[in-house]
């Protein structure tokens, strides 16, 4: 009998982006669980090693993407302990996000909607 062992996950790879780095992109989508309270303030994130098997990625661009989230102050490593998310992290990702969408998305949706004619009335703001 022949047994073959696969290091396949059981989800589907994740689709990357060509135009940017994987690990911006990985830093991304790690940023936005923060964001959304997926990841609490002071909890530990899983390893490298298990980021890396989860996504599909060398540990050496996992660990890059981690970097680039301490280097924003999101994540602090505590040495022997782990990777863990900073207090406040949720809020200063919250106040740059906002910053962006105000000065890079929002004039040119509202360009758009004066376009189209769209008015606040014509929005309904309850999803």
């Amino acid at each position: 009998m022949v047994c073959y062992i696969s290091n396949t996950p059981d989800s589907p790879m994740p689709n990357w982006d060509q135009h940017l780095p994987i690990y911006q992109q990985l830093a991304d989508r790690l940023a936005a669980r923060l964001l959304d309270g997926e990841l609490g303030e002071g909890e530990a994130l899983p390893s490298v090693r298990a980021l890396a098997s989860r996504y599909v990625l060398n540990p050496l661009t996992v660990s890059r993407a981690l970097q680039a989230l301490d280097e924003d102050g999101l994540l602090e490593t505590r040495r022997g302990l782990g990777v863990f998310v900073r207090p406040g992290a949720r809020d200063r990702l919250r106040q740059a996000a906002r910053a962006r969408f105000m000065t890079q998305e929002w004039p040119a949706l509202r360009a758009r909607l004066q376009r189209l004619g769209i008015t606040d009335n014509d929005l309904k703001w309850e999803a």
